[in-house]
């Protein structure tokens, strides 16, 4: 199964569409997962032309995007159970994993999806997997755009990132 994990696409103020990049690997999706700032429910009906289409609100989300998915999601995918926030709060973004880890704590996780700092995070701690895809429309002070690439496979998870210099 491919999910492709998405992040803080600010839309359409970063960008007016999905970058052609991004296009590119939802044409293949098994699922779609977007961790906040989406900033207009158009990204949503963007991504779900593609793949079913999961996310939590950020903190640039309005009313109707808070309503339509809430601040924090526990979702399941071949048995592997994923977390999903955005990871905004008290403190600056360097606090922004401490903050998203505290949303779960107790929660047994097989990967834990977080975004609002916009720096791509990869790393394993104990047996749960913790990822930031980055942006793909708004690097800010990244080399790159970015967004994730999750593969679940009997049971396990692996993610990577995908980084590009061209947003359009």
């Amino acid at each position: 199964m491919k999910i492709v994990v998405v992040s803080d696409t600010h839309m359409p103020k970063m960008n007016k569409k999905l970058p052609d990049r991004l296009l590119q690997d939802l044409q293949s999706a098994d699922a779609i997962i977007h961790a906040g700032d989406w900033t207009s429910l158009s990204v949503y009906e963007a991504l779900t032309a593609y793949a079913p289409t999961y996310g939590v609100a950020g903190n640039n989300d309005g009313s109707e995007v808070i309503k339509k998915f809430g601040y924090k999601k526990l979702l399941e995918f071949e048995g592997c159970r994923i977390g999903v926030v955005h990871g905004h709060g008290i403190g600056g973004r360097t606090d922004t994993e401490s903050r998203a880890r505290e949303t779960f704590r107790g929660t047994r996780l097989d990967a834990l999806i977080f975004g609002h700092s916009h720096i791509p995070l990869l790393k394993q701690i104990g047996s749960c997997l913790v990822f930031n895809p980055g942006s793909p429309t708004d690097k800010r002070r990244q080399p790159s755009y970015s967004f994730g690439i999750m593969h679940v496979t009997d049971g396990t998870l692996k993610a990577k990132h995908i980084y590009y210099t061209d947003k359009t």
